[in-house]
């Protein structure tokens, strides 16, 4: 909802965006994470220093703001932070690349198998994310929201087990799919209400129970009791991301209780919005692959506006960027916002 207000903070603007109240202007925010080659030379904090070390980590997040004009930050760039700390085998990489998780050996076989430090916060990996939120906090201050990220179970599950090994479990075995599911779930909570505890205004909460993957019935089966729990047991507003073609699942999702859906282009804004019926607000939907890594200004503001047409609460690209689109295209996103609600 946007109206006639006093004058908003971006951290105030996300806010009230993710409680359903009125703001001054739409706001943009990436709830997955903004990094880029162009970006990471501007500040020097390439990866991996800058997915390992709280300085470069902090220094790039804050690039959102500073040097695109977004009005969130996220620091979080990999959803591999609380894997590297529960034992999986990685893949940092340098700059041009994503880091990743090596799902092809998997750590466990069996929910026997799962083991969850009691000092898994204190992990160089995922501590280095709660010291850069220090920093953004500490820099920012209050006028600029910091977004953390705390990866779901269903995603975890796919990096300790193997994706194929445990989409067949679920399959083949419901339960013990479940006991898979309830036992990581306290990472889930654990990292989520440390990065609270270390200063963030909100949280993205990745579960990739994709389209591409899964039906919108095994995530009313597996999934949306969980999301509800998070919901009530992570004090902060909750921004669940899943990749992928969902609105066969928005009507659930919009039953958890969380602030915000992230959805993919995959999914048309009109029809988005129809399906959450205004019961969870919609983050995205600028297309990553072709739109911003490829088109130009004009095509990625094209996509704003029709977001906006349709309603979208908060404006932002769909996923996780390409590293190697251009700070002109990300700049797009803001100025079309501006352009569209200077028009109103």
């Amino acid at each position: 909802m946007t109206g006639q207000i006093t004058p908003m903070t971006s951290r105030q603007r996300v806010l009230a965006a993710l409680a359903g109240q009125m703001v001054d202007r739409t706001p943009v925010c990436c709830p997955t994470s903004v990094a880029t080659v162009e970006l990471m030379d501007l500040v020097d904090a390439p990866f991996p220093d800058a997915n390992r070390q709280a300085e470069p980590m902090a220094r790039l997040a804050a690039t959102a703001h500073t040097v695109l004009g977004f009005d969130s930050v996220m620091p979080v760039f990999s959803i591999i932070q609380e894997s590297s700390a529960l034992g999986c085998k990685m893949q940092w990489e340098g700059k041009d690349n994503w880091p990743t998780v090596r799902m092809s050996e998997p750590i466990w076989d069996s929910p026997d198998d799962i083991y969850i430090p009691n000092d898994l916060t204190a992990h160089p990996d995922t501590k280095c994310v709660l010291d850069a939120i220090k920093l953004l906090r500490r820099d920012l201050g209050d006028d600029v929201a910091i977004i953390g990220k705390t990866m779901g179970p269903w995603s975890l599950a796919y990096h300790c087990f193997g994706v194929e090994k445990f989409l067949l479990l679920s399959l083949d075995d419901p339960e013990a799919t479940k006991e898979i599911l309830h036992k990581l779930k306290k990472v889930t909570i654990d990292f989520g209400n440390a990065q609270i505890e270390a200063g963030v205004d909100a949280l993205t909460l990745p579960d990739h129970a994709t389209g591409d993957l899964v039906s919108g019935e095994y995530y009313q089966r597996y999934l949306r009791d969980l999301h509800i729990e998070f919901a009530e047991r992570i004090p902060c507003p909750l921004i669940l991301h899943i990749c992928g073609r969902t609105v066969d699942r928005m009507g659930f999702i919009a039953e958890t209780g969380m602030a915000a859906f992230h959805y993919d282009s995959k999914n048309k804004p009109g029809e988005s919005m129809a399906a959450v019926q205004g019961r969870i607000a919609l983050a995205g939907n600028i297309n990553n692959p072709e739109t911003l890594f490829s088109k130009e200004p004009d095509d990625v503001k094209a996509e704003v506006f029709a977001n906006l047409e349709a309603g979208v609460q908060i404006i932002g690209p769909e996923c996780a960027i390409p590293l190697q689109t251009s700070i002109a295209n990300l700049r797009a996103i803001p100025e079309a916002v501006q352009e569209w609600h200077a028009r109103q």
